[in-house]
């Protein structure tokens, strides 16, 4: 079989490649490699648990790639030759590409002291079949143990608690999401998850587990504390997917993720890597960071979509900017750049704008919620570097006006003089619009510091 395009992944990453390719050159044959039979929307597992009625509830459908005459073969990948440009499928049957993607995603973390296989043990992987497996334990369990304080274990603390099921969340680190908010921030998380119910344990380790007849009876923290479960889910992060890029040649790199340049194209010519498996480097410091997200995934794929035969949408690229949103209870939160804890630690001189007010006008509004923002600028450019909203669902789309910002380079001047629309309905006043009023906040604290 002989394809023009060749991607391997049916991840959101993936998806949009093969629609960014056939949108950009019309008449490419095009074809989708992957493994599941059914792909998950990756940002709505946790709700599987909760919100959404079944995992099946939380499909991206197949006609959204084959409407466009995009082929999907679901296999697996044995073998990448790239000096003949062929692939080998688990089945047997080869491949030959003109273009190849890497969209092979990311695998989640298993610590050393998860190892062994327990029948009560599980993490999050994006297969139907186990994740259906994972909700019927869940229903059938009282006491759950979450391992793991990052958005993933949150928002299933979050879903699983709203079962009336007992949720305890442990995390190494000092707060949950610390590693994307600063403390406050963090706190206000903490305080919606024990109003659901659940308990926290922050700064905690892991020892091991104790059972019996393949089954974890407790999780013992190295504190010596002893917490029962009837079932356990490990939620500590994701590596990416480089095996099959590493055995093919191609440079991995210092991340662990494929090595890629401004178009996504790895060491190997006609050759791409997108999404989780592909390296990325921060915004600001250019340093490599972990971060894997849809959205960035999809703004990759689009890239290199567009890019395949020729540069045409040419690009200057500072890096990864890191634009997240999470909804505990009824709090929203969102973030994106640096924090003020990660500025200060990198050696910027910031100043931070802060403000509070109600995301409807009047507050009077039925479902009015508080809103907090916090900025952060640099002190002598005032360019914005980071920006965290907490509130109602509208913070959901404030961040990623704030992303745009920090993408564009706006100073605190220009995003205090922006032009918004407003309705008493949907939006915070214009008297008092978050983002501005932080804005204008931090504008008196750099002249009363000049």
């Amino acid at each position: 079989m002989k394809t023009d395009v060749l991607i391997i992944g049916g991840g959101p990453a993936g998806i949009v490649t093969a629609l960014s390719a056939e949108n950009t050159y019309k008449g490419l044959k095009i074809t989708v490699v992957r493994r599941e039979k059914q792909v998950l929307v990756p940002c709505g597992i946790p709700y599987i648990f909760g919100t959404l009625p079944s995992p099946e509830s939380d499909l991206i459908p197949d006609k959204v790639l084959t409407s466009k005459g995009i082929e999907i073969i679901v296999d697996e990948v044995a073998d990448v030759d790239t000096s003949s440009k062929r692939v080998t499928l688990k089945s047997e049957e080869a491949i030959e590409y003109d273009k190849l993607v890497f969209a092979t995603g990311s695998l989640p973390k298993v610590p050393p002291f998860a190892r062994e296989k327990f029948e009560n043990l599980f993490s999050i992987k994006k297969n139907i079949d186990y994740l259906t497996r994972l909700k019927k334990e869940i229903e059938n369990s009282e006491e759950i143990v979450i391992i793991g304080g990052g958005f993933i274990g949150v928002e299933m603390s979050d879903e699983i608690a709203k079962r009336g099921k007992k949720v305890t969340i442990v995390e190494a680190m000092d707060h949950l999401l610390l590693q994307a908010f600063d403390d406050e921030f963090c706190v206000m998380a903490e305080d919606e998850l024990r109003k659901r119910g659940v308990t926290i344990r922050t700064s905690a380790t892991v020892k091991g587990f104790l059972g019996s007849n393949n089954r974890i009876d407790y999780v013992e923290l190295t504190s010596g504390e002893k917490l029962r479960a009837d079932l356990v889910i490990v939620c500590v992060g994701s590596y990416p997917n480089v095996e099959l890029a590493k055995k093919a040649g191609l440079v991995i790199g210092y991340s662990g993720g494929i090595w890629v340049d401004e178009y996504l194209r790895t060491s190997v010519p006609d050759i791409f890597a997108v999404g989780d498996c592909a390296e990325k480097k921060d915004f600001f410091t250019r340093e490599v960071t972990p971060v894997m997200l849809a959205s960035i995934a999809t703004c990759e794929a689009r890239i290199a979509g567009a890019n395949l035969y020729r540069l045409k949408a040419v690009r200057e690229t500072k890096g990864t900017l890191g634009v997240f949103s999470t909804a505990v209870g009824d709090l929203v939160l969102g973030v994106a750049g640096l924090t003020e804890a990660r500025a200060r630690k990198e050696g910027f001189d910031v100043v931070v704008g802060e403000s509070k007010t109600v995301d409807r006008h009047p507050g009077a509004i039925p479902d009015a919620h508080e809103v907090r923002a916090k900025l952060i600028f640099s002190k002598y450019s005032g360019v914005i570097m980071g920006a965290q909203l907490a509130g109602g669902k509208g913070v959901g789309e404030m961040i990623n006006i704030a992303g745009v910002a920090i993408q564009k380079g706006m100073t605190a001047v220009e995003m205090d003089t922006l032009q918004i629309g407003t309705h008493p309905l949907v939006t915070p006043p214009p008297t008092a619009y978050p983002l501005i009023t932080a804005a204008a906040n931090a504008i008196l604290k750099i002249f009363k510091e000049e």
